[in-house]
């Protein structure tokens, strides 16, 4: 039987607490509820007393979750929409990720933010912040694209004794399958080649992945052959297998679902440029949402954020330079 990419991060979940007593998870409704999403959906009755609701704070949510890995726990948070997480920016980004560096003790935790927009969902539930996150020395910020690296990405996240921002984004939720969970995984901070090609590299990550793939085999029939490149992780990022793509085809476009000022994208264009120049054959091009709040109705959200035809569109601008 197929399973989603929110099942994979629940079945992940599972797993970690049933190896590791050391793992907790605590959010809004995350117990009785089981989750906004439904992404611990009867968990707290598989493992009683270690799916906790917690306050609506998300200061403290972070603060407890802070205290709590560096006694030794490993502690989930689910931040119910990633741009609550805001709420909770100080404790993450000037104590979690810090923490380390000032005393040597690790701080081993997690931090679920279901990203991306939906229809209707407006300026506050829609947001993507793995820029602002991975802009901080300390965290690692990954951004899963599909069902078998939502899971086993997750299982590396929580093993790990840093603090992890892991962005899942709302729409793959339901709409993303597969066959079954993997076994293996690449590392993280490696990035994946989707689909290999040779006029053009795109590189890119979360949701936009499939929107890239559907680019890519429909300019099949206008004769270009594009290689898409999943970042998987944003921070750490991997420049080789970037450049690697760049010098096979010569041209890229970097394309993320963010903000585009100072963003994911503007990190990749300038790594390129920097350290690939002599690879390119024409400027290195991105595309993001527009540099507006993020609109409730759904026409304007179709607009305001990258599509399959504005990406296409945007392919073809360079391919043609």
């Amino acid at each position: 039987m197929a399973i989603t990419y929110l099942e994979a991060i629940r079945e992940a979940q599972a797993k970690v607490l049933a190896e590791d007593d050391s793992v907790y998870i605590y959010g809004q409704d995350v117990a009785g509820f089981g989750g906004a999403f439904k992404a611990t959906k009867n968990l707290a009755e598989r493992f009683p007393g270690r799916v906790m609701d917690s306050p609506i704070s998300e200061d403290a949510m972070i603060g407890s979750a802070i205290g709590a890995a560096i006694e030794g726990m490993r502690p989930i948070i689910e931040m119910q929409f990633a741009d609550f997480s805001s709420i909770a920016f100080n404790q993450i980004v000037n104590q979690a990720a810090t923490h380390f560096y000032r005393t040597g003790v690790p701080c081993p935790m997690v931090v679920r933010l279901p990203s991306g927009g939906t229809e209707g969902s407006g300026p506050f539930h829609s947001q993507n912040l793995e820029s602002i996150y991975a802009h901080y020395p300390g965290l690692i910020v990954m951004t899963p694209a599909t069902v078998e690296d939502a899971y086993s990405m997750f299982l590396e996240a929580v093993r790990i004794d840093d603090p992890v921002i892991f962005c899942e984004h709302k729409f793959l939720y339901y709409h993303l399958k597969a066959d079954a969970l993997p076994e293996e995984s690449l590392p993280i901070g490696r990035a994946r080649i989707s689909r290999p090609g040779r006029h053009a590299t795109v590189v890119t990550y979360g949701a936009m992945v499939h929107e890239c793939l559907r680019v890519a085999n429909s300019l099949m029939n206008e004769g270009w052959d594009l290689e898409v490149v999943d970042l998987r992780s944003v921070k750490p990022i991997d420049t080789d297998t970037i450049l690697a793509s760049v010098a096979r085809t010569g041209r890229m476009l970097c394309v993320g679902e963010g903000f585009p000022w100072g963003g994911v994208s503007a990190e990749v264009v300038s790594r390129v440029v920097s350290e690939g120049f002599h690879l390119l054959d024409a400027p290195p091009q991105r595309h993001n949402c527009r540099d507006t709040p993020i609109p409730y109705h759904p026409n304007l959200w179709k607009a305001h954020r990258p599509t399959a035809q504005s990406i296409a569109d945007a392919a073809r601008a360079l391919l043609h330079l």
